[in-house]
């Protein structure tokens, strides 16, 4: 099998950190691996592999011979380093925003549409975290009816926000529990015992940035350009794995039966859906793995078209790093 020369910018956050994990997990054949990083980490060695790799700098010239180079930066440092990464002939697959919505840029999750990598000029996107989980809990069920609409509430864990959010939520905890002040410095507010209704910034109509994602990278995903999303954004007190509720209106609505026979054979997806027996998707379940998990599938009481359901996944791994790795391994096997 061919090997791939692989670099990864933005490598040790803790996306980066996610890739150099999964890159080994699916064996991807890596034939030289490079991690880019700031002036702060370049230089340091880590292990990956079994072997040591000094951290490089990112720069204009560092990309030369690379295969692909995964991108886990902010919008930023992608933008920056998009061309250079062009135009040494490498395949950036970015997992910013930076280029999500450009029309030349494929936006993929590849169990629902592979296809769109083949279009790709040098960059193709990892779509937001929420969009990637509800895509994938949905794409079956756009196949048994056209989806009209889509109400979702997300549950989004501390992670979400970075290294520094589960540090965050531990040491408010303690402060709680020992009667001592409460500092926030990732979050707007208190997040232990606690939600907090925003993420992103104030956009348009009230909704923040981080919601009106779910509408224009999901039209794009599912090549629905008519389809209509309200989302609202909710931070809970969560380490690890979002939770998304969605309600969807569908021209002719499926059973529950139909619903839940086509999630249980959904790529990707896995079927959790026993109200009796307590058994639904969760975090605690989710995390560390790549599955989504669908369940609590029931009528929409308010529509007659419409379809309730409830969905999980850890948002690190499926909703960054795995996709990203997935989209990579589309393209070796398009070479193959």
């Amino acid at each position: 099998m061919k090997q791939y020369k692989v670099g990864i910018l933005g490598a040790t956050g803790s996306v980066g950190r996610e890739m150099m994990k999964i890159l080994l997990e699916r064996d991807f054949p890596v034939s030289e691996l490079h991690l880019f990083a700031s002036e702060r980490s370049a230089g340091k060695v880590v292990a990956w592999n079994s072997k040591p790799i000094q951290i490089e700098l990112a720069a204009e010239d560092a990309f030369e011979g690379l295969d692909i180079v995964l991108g886990a930066a902010e919008n930023d440092v992608a933008k920056q380093f998009a061309p250079a990464i062009v135009k040494a002939g490498a395949v950036f697959i970015d997992n910013s925003s930076a280029f999500r919505l450009r029309e030349d840029v494929p936006l993929v999750v590849p169990e629902v549409n592979a296809e769109d990598v083949k279009h790709h000029r040098g960059i193709i996107a990892n779509p937001n975290c929420s969009t990637i989980i509800a895509v994938t809990a949905i794409n079956a069920l756009r196949q048994l009816s056209p989806i009209v609409s889509m109400v979702a509430s997300t549950y989004q864990a501390v992670s979400g926000a970075g290294a520094a959010g589960p540090v965050e939520l531990s040491e408010q905890v303690n402060a709680v529990i020992k009667g001592q002040p409460v500092q926030s410095k990732v979050f707007p507010h208190q997040i232990a015992f606690n939600l907090i209704p925003q993420i992103g910034s104030e956009q348009e109509s009230g909704y923040t940035s981080e919601e009106m994602k779910l509408q224009y990278e999901g039209r794009k995903i599912l090549h629905l350009p008519e389809m209509k999303v309200s989302c609202t954004c909710v931070r809970v007190p969560v380490v690890r794995s979002h939770s998304i509720s969605l309600t969807l209106r569908f021209e002719h609505r499926p059973s529950v039966y139909e619903a839940r026979r086509a999630i249980q054979y959904a790529p990707g997806c896995k079927l959790v859906d026993e109200l009796a027996e307590a058994q639904y998707p969760m975090p605690l379940d989710t995390s560390d793995q790549d599955l989504v998990y669908v369940g609590r599938i029931r009528p929409d009481l308010t529509d007659d078209d419409g379809l309730c359901l409830w969905c999980c996944g850890d948002q690190i791994r499926k909703g960054a790093a795995t996709n990203a790795i997935q989209i990579a391994e589309l393209l070796i096997d398009r070479e193959g």
